[in-house]
């Protein structure tokens, strides 16, 4: 693998965290703690939740619709590729640290499979079998090539980026991105992302024409056109990626905004809009050709079917859940990454540990648990805060959001305070496990009842 000095720091970064806060992996064959605890799926979320279960000393199945090979989720996809965070980053995670161990120890098991299977589905397209090249999804590209060929991709979201990205390291003779509206791309790059997610109401304010400005102006440069003119940039997830416009200027790749009439024998049929002019709208008609068509759209979203029905119930349904993970109904379920619709600066994985230690809280501690009724209130009030957002309350959100969140759930409970190093940095969870044990003695010694879930 070429040396790559960012990707150098980060890892050291990581063994360094690792050394200083990942818990202590259990030994082979110990008997963990009860509440035993379901994760269903195996992807990078899955399994670095399943990790902070089992290093905290709780009893983890994995269950997973896929075969081995989905382990890792997307992340398991194109390897060669470069995507929200490089995924070089994930291949070398699994070298060390405790994953492994975890895995040796067979502590992370991986139960019966789930009917059905969560991927990907290519959707059909006007007069698709007159096409005569090939057709893939972009979720499919390993072991494929471009070599020498005209690619076509479908779609302008992250995907579409990545599948570009394949084309242009596997020689591709010319490369067009056919997208359906605009959506706003900021640099991969951690301060100018940090800042960005600073944004701590997850809202579009009366300042939000500053940070769109200055990445029209020194980000886009000439290539303004291709910036949203309809939408802020605190209404949905941005593309991320430094490297498209340098693409675009050195005239290895194009992008079309527009719509699709239907496929031909050679190519798409495509209507060209022009900036600002509405999906549908009128505009100039032409034959764009090529010899391979990557469809980078048609990615369903995991179903929460298997959950109860009455975690479903209006007004209170997902993502309007309690800090958008937990249920008001059951705050057992954890619904870590399943529930967010577009956000800023969560490519990441800070907040999965931070979720699932606030379960491992609330599942321990009974005075620490929310209940049903402020669950709801705490909803309702975040919902008024946003009310003036050109979105629903919870269908953005940025990182700084989400902090002030978790900070405002630990403080406004008193006898969560002892669990603050725990849910935010996986530290001193014996002395709150502790202080847990004597509260049950003096609750039990009034005679108070134990809560439900216990």
């Amino acid at each position: 693998m070429e040396f790559s000095p960012i990707l150098w720091v980060y890892s050291f970064i990581q063994w360094l965290l690792d050394k200083l806060l990942s818990p202590t992996p259990p030994p082979p064959k110990a008997i963990l703690s009860r509440p035993r605890i379901a994760i269903i799926g195996a992807g990078l979320t899955g399994v670095s939740s399943a990790s902070h279960c089992v290093g905290h000393g709780f009893d983890v199945t994995i269950f997973e619709a896929g075969d081995e090979q989905s382990l890792g989720g997307i992340w398991s996809f194109n390897g060669m590729l470069d995507i929200q965070i490089d995924n070089k980053l994930y291949h070398k995670s699994l070298n060390c640290g405790n994953d492994m161990a975890y895995k040796n120890g067979q502590d992370l098991k991986l139960g019966s499979r789930l009917s059905g299977k969560i991927a990907s589905k290519i959707p059909h397209m006007p007069n698709q079998e007159a096409f005569k090249g090939e057709i893939f999804h972009s979720s499919q590209l390993d072991g494929k090539t471009a070599s020498g060929k005209k690619v076509l991709i479908v779609g302008g979201g992250a995907s579409a980026v990545e599948a570009l990205e394949f084309a242009i390291h596997t020689d591709a003779a010319s490369n067009a991105v056919l997208a359906r509206s605009d959506k706003w791309i900021i640099p991969r790059n951690a301060f100018v992302n940090g800042l960005l997610a600073l944004n701590i109401l997850g809202q579009e304010t009366l300042i939000s024409w500053i940070p769109e400005t200055l990445l029209r102006k020194f980000f886009y440069r000439d290539l303004e056109d291709l910036a949203p003119t309809s939408k802020g940039l605190f209404t949905e997830t941005p593309m991320v990626n430094s490297n498209i416009f340098q693409q675009i200027r050195e005239n290895k790749a194009n992008w079309f905004r527009g719509d699709i009439i239907e496929f031909v024998s050679d190519g798409i049929r495509f209507r060209h809009r022009a900036q600002g002019v509405p999906k549908g709208g009128p505009g100039r008609e032409s034959v764009v050709k090529g010899d391979i068509i990557i469809m980078a759209t048609g990615y369903q979203r995991p179903s929460l079917a298997f959950l109860p029905d009455a975690v479903f119930q209006e007004p209170y349904q997902p993502p309007k859940w309690y800090l958008q993970v937990f249920p008001p109904e059951n705050m057992s379920i954890c619904a870590n990454n399943c529930t967010y619709l577009n956000a800023i600066g969560t490519a990441g994985n800070y907040h999965i540990g931070i979720y699932t230690r606030l379960l491992l809280m609330f599942l321990v501690d009974p005075l620490a648990r929310p209940q049903e009724y402020w669950m709801k209130r705490w909803i309702d009030m975040t919902q008024w805060i946003k009310s003036r957002a050109p979105t629903e309350a919870f269908d953005f959100i940025t990182y700084s959001e989400l902090m002030y969140w978790v900070i405002f759930c630990i403080v406004i409970n008193p006898f969560r305070w002892k669990w603050a190093p725990f849910v935010f940095f996986g530290i001193g969870a014996t002395l709150p496990k502790h202080v847990v044990s004597r509260e049950d003695e003096l609750r039990n010694g009034l005679g108070i009842k134990k809560h439900h879930h216990e």
